[in-house]
Parts: C-alpha cells; structure tokens; sequence
C-alpha cells in the first residue's frame, strides 16, 4: 500500500510569526484528515519553530533543501545532519534548484546519498523544460534525472518522486492528467528498470506543478500518482486544508 502523501512547500515565503499563523490556521483541520500523510516544509528559519508547534500531531515536517557535505567550510549551507534531528523530509532537485541555481544532475545525486546517509526521507524531483516537452524529449529528459539520482542506490524504501513539469510551477498551467498519468507510468518503469518491479510498485510518485484545489482531483485519480507537491496553494490554509482532504477521500482508503 502506498499512502498518499500531500506536501506543502512554502519556498522563500512567510517569517517566522506568519509561518506560525498558516499552521495554526490549519493544522487542527489537517490533523483530523485520515489515510493520508501531510508534510510541511517551510523556510530554514521557521523549521525549528513549526517543529514544536507539530509535536502530537500526525504532521510531518520537512527541508526545502541541503548541502552534500556534513560539516565544512561552506557559508550559508545546511547539511543533512543539521536538519534530520528537526524534520523528517527533505526536498532535493526541484526545479528551481536545477534552473535558478544550476544545480546539475551530479550534484542532485551526491545531496540525495547525503539525506539517506542521515536518515532523512528525499523527496527527488524530476521534470522537464517547456522546450523538451514541445521537442517530445520529457522521457530522456526525466530518465536521466532519475538514473543520475539514483543509480548505485540501496536503500530506496523512504524516497518518494516528485513529476514537476517546469513549464507548469508557479505559471498557473498545470498539465493535464493524461499527461502527468503517462510520466508518472514512465517514471515507474524507470524505476522498476533500477530496482525491480516489486520495489518500483512501493514507492510514491507524486505530481507538483499549479496544484489547487480545483485541479487536485485530476491528478490524484490517476493510478500511478499518490499525491502531490503543493506550492503557492499550501499557503492558503483552507485551500491547503481541501487538497488534503480531497486526497484522502480519492487515496485513502486504497
């Protein structure tokens, strides 16, 4: 069984006082929601902060990013080993990562053994440019992706994939569910081509791209998708509060 999982990445968004306001907006809400597994990641700043504000719930936490290396010479970064005692995922390729700060597949894959070495849960994501999808190149886009990540990977159990057509985050243009229905079902027979079928079939793939409450539904009645990664609409309490409570009404008692 796969749980459908709803994560909400709040980017460079909210102080610390708003932060503590969205959640306390919405967590009594998300904390009543069954059958599905909500996660949180908001700024470094506020990981602390929320972390107490979560104890006794059901509500995951996570990191909107990470350095590779544990401990250095290397101001301004963050290691896994600082966050895994504050959360339990992390976010690692997202697109703005890839694209804003070019960061490439080699450096994607070294941060993903690093959050595995700490116990911390990746979230990989994966996704093509508007120009590879128009010159139909999304396959050999995302099939490099994911073998960069993951080759030579053992312990796959905690990782969830995250499809995040770049061409649809933050623009308002979600793709369709037929397109993120057949990405998903490639991703997982990458996956299966990596770690066998029995171990592709357990892991979570998840869609992220102009997620709202108005399109979630599209997505999550697809077969291979098991939730989704929700920017601008997770700070938006009671639209956030509806995704998730949409999802476990189409996922949760699967």
């Amino acid at each position: 069984m796969r749980i459908p999982l709803i994560a909400g990445n709040w980017k460079m968004n909210t102080t610390v006082a708003e932060a503590q306001a969205l959640l306390a907006q919405m967590s009594g809400a998300l904390g009543r929601i069954e059958g599905v597994e909500i996660l949180l990641c908001p700024p470094f700043v506020s990981l602390a902060t929320i972390k107490g504000m979560l104890q006794g719930t059901t509500i995951r936490l996570g990191a909107q990013n990470m350095y590779w290396e544990d401990k250095g010479a290397f101001t301004g970064e963050i290691s896994s080993l600082m966050l895994s005692p504050l959360c339990q995922y992390v976010i690692l390729g997202h697109s703005e990562r890839r694209h804003v700060f070019q960061e490439s597949d080699e450096v994607i894959a070294c941060k993903v053994r690093s959050a595995l070495r700490a116990h911390l849960r990746p979230i990989i994501c994966v996704g093509e440019r508007l120009e590879e999808n128009e010159a139909g190149q999304t396959r050999e886009v995302i099939g490099r992706q994911l073998k960069s990540a993951l080759t030579g990977i053992g312990d796959i159990d905690s990782l969830v994939v995250a499809y995040e057509p770049v061409w649809a985050i933050g623009t308002g243009r979600a793709a369709t569910g037929e397109q993120a229905r057949a990405t998903s079902g490639f991703i997982r027979l990458v996956l299966g081509e990596l770690f066998g079928q029995a171990k592709a079939s357990s892991i979570r793939i998840i869609y992220g791209g102009s997620v709202t409450a108005a399109n979630v539904a599209e997505f999550l009645c697809q077969p291979d998708i098991d939730g989704a990664l929700v920017g601008g609409a997770s700070l938006k309490a009671l639209e956030f509060i509806s995704i998730a409570d949409q999802a476990a009404g189409l996922k949760g008692r699967r």
